[in-house]
């Protein structure tokens, strides 16, 4: 056999050999691939003086990537109690992930705050889920999980000190703050609005009371009354915080300077899971705080002395701190991408009882 033809067969044996062998598997990148990355966005601030202060604000999200893993094995079997267990884990996460007044078909459960007063205002306690019935556009809904606690609130305390309010408007909607923020546990979450023609977070949400005091303290009569455009704000404010979320309103309930209507603060109030409770230190109690109770669970107020102010800011804490949770799975699915109103109406069996809840939701 000549040379040519040698060299000729050795290298179809090798190509043979090539074919044979296996593709490679990718490389996994280090991982990068394979599971959700974290990045950290932080705000800074700059001083007077030009220098970048300390961090103020820390944002975790994630950034989800396609999994490109396969599973070769079959997984185990799950027994009937675990798998039972397994579904309501899954099913309380929902809950407490849902709340912020829109949903889509990628959350199924919606929750209801639900606060159960007697003829007396006090809250009533020792109710079961059996004790409640739950209306959505009419229809009954199955209670998929049921909770009575002591919620961790987040709050946000608006307080107007525009000179409509100076004199004893002001000193007044001060104490009413100052008492509400000590009837708060060390775990609760506050921050401070002061409402006049701009609207200012003058103590951000925090545990932090003395920063907070400090921050009501230093409020001065200024400016005109931007009331509506402070009702929107504060709800956007507290409205992604943890927990029970409120919004504690301070004010004569005179609006002279907002770009905002009161149609337009009503409907935003109706799309917000946020109790709104109106504290009306004028004169008179304007329509619009009794409608901003009504459409989000809370109760409106008009004391008429130091008394009554101590009295009912201590009734909303107390109210805020016991209060039912109610989830449920609409009966009727929920359409991915279509916008619509779905009301909610929350009955207890007992007669001698008012029930108070967020009158709907909107999805999305």
């Amino acid at each position: 056999m000549s040379r040519g033809q040698l060299r000729s067969s050795w290298l179809s044996r090798v190509a043979s050999l090539k074919l044979r062998m296996p593709l490679p598997m990718p490389r996994p990148s280090s991982g990068r691939r394979f599971a959700p990355k974290m990045r950290m966005t932080i705000k800074r601030q700059m001083s007077s003086s030009g220098n970048p202060t300390r961090p103020s604000m820390a944002i975790p999200f994630a950034c989800r990537e396609k999994r490109h893993d396969s599973i070769t094995s079959a997984p185990r079997r799950l027994s009937r109690p675990v798998l039972a267990l397994v579904v309501a884990v899954v099913s309380w996460m929902a809950i407490l992930a849902a709340g912020a007044g829109q949903f889509s078909s990628g959350v199924s459960v919606v929750e209801v705050y639900a606060a159960v007063v007697d003829h007396d205002g006090r809250p009533v306690t020792g109710l079961n889920r059996e004790d409640f019935t739950v209306l959505e556009d009419g229809r009954p809904q199955m209670l998929s999980a049921f909770a009575e606690g002591d919620f961790p609130l987040s709050v946000a305390v608006a307080v107007d000190h525009s000179f409509s309010m100076a004199g004893r408007e002001l000193t007044s909607a001060r104490d009413a703050a100052r008492t509400f923020l000590s009837s708060l546990r060390s775990d609760d979450q506050a921050m401070i609005v002061a409402v006049g023609s701009e609207i200012e977070t003058v103590a951000p949400l925090s545990s932090d009371r003395h920063a907070q005091q400090r921050a009501i303290a230093g409020l001065e009569p200024w400016g005109t009354t931007g009331l509506h455009d402070a009702i929107i704000a504060s709800i956007d404010a507290i409205q992604s915080a943890k927990g029970r979320r409120a919004l504690v309103l301070l004010s004569d309930g005179t609006d002279r300077y907002s770009n905002a209507s009161a149609s337009d603060a009503l409907s935003r109030a109706r799309n917000a899971d946020v109790m709104i409770y109106p504290v009306a230190l004028g004169h008179t109690r304007p329509a619009l705080f009794a409608e901003l109770a009504t459409l989000t669970g809370g109760r409106s107020f008009q004391p008429r002395d130091a008394k009554q102010i101590t009295d009912t800011m201590q009734t909303i804490a107390n109210e805020l701190r016991h209060q039912y949770l109610l989830g449920y799975t609409p009966s009727r699915p929920i359409v991915a991408g279509e916008e619509q109103w779905r009301s909610i109406t929350v009955r207890a069996r007992r007669s001698d009882v008012t029930v108070r809840a967020r009158d709907g939701y909107l999805t999305k």
